[in-house]
């Protein structure tokens, strides 16, 4: 508010005038770390940014008193081989993850039961240590092929023999 002329001011209470900002120059898209296309880096390991992967994480939780798990594997790298793979069939479908996304994770790499032996036997090297590496977490997920992510948690289930099919596992 302004004051008039007639009551005195002290020097230090006086309105100061305000700094101007120079007018921008011309901007560049040219820094090493931005993207080009409008579509973002797409390959292995890149992995696909979904929303709300806090509360999947929760939902995946909901099946670890289920898991079926040779003696060599643990119940903490399968909980997050299977996060890992049910996350990134829900970003790939452009939504938060649901409890059926978990439910066709663990069910496609048998943590749920009825795995044949060589799948176990594929899945124990895979599988190790995927709950504390992030780069072995990655992997996990990316040996999932893009068929599978079309499949319904019952149709994982049901055809779990023909797992050659719908994981790579080298």
């Amino acid at each position: 508010m302004t004051q008039p002329d007639y009551v005195p001011v002290q020097p230090s209470d006086r309105v100061r005038p305000s700094g101007r900002l120079e007018v921008p120059g011309r901007w560049l898209q040219d820094r090493p770390g931005e993207l080009l296309e409008l579509t973002p880096p797409a390959g292995e390991r890149f992995g696909v940014p979904g929303p709300d992967l806090g509360y999947g994480l929760k939902l995946a939780k909901r099946f670890e008193d289920r898991f079926v798990l040779s003696r060599v594997e643990r119940r903490e790298d399968a909980l997050a081989g299977g996060f890992a793979c049910g996350s990134r069939r829900a970003a790939r479908f452009g939504r938060a993850p649901v409890i059926h996304d978990f439910e066709w994770a663990f069910s496609l790499w048998g943590f749920l039961g009825g795995a044949p032996g060589d799948l176990l036997s594929a899945r124990a090297e895979v599988v190790r240590g995927v709950a504390h590496d992030y780069w072995r977490r990655r992997a996990f997920a990316d040996t999932v092929t893009e068929e599978a992510l079309a499949l319904t948690p019952a149709e994982a289930s049901a055809r779990i023999r023909e797992w050659q099919n719908f994981l790579r596992i080298y």
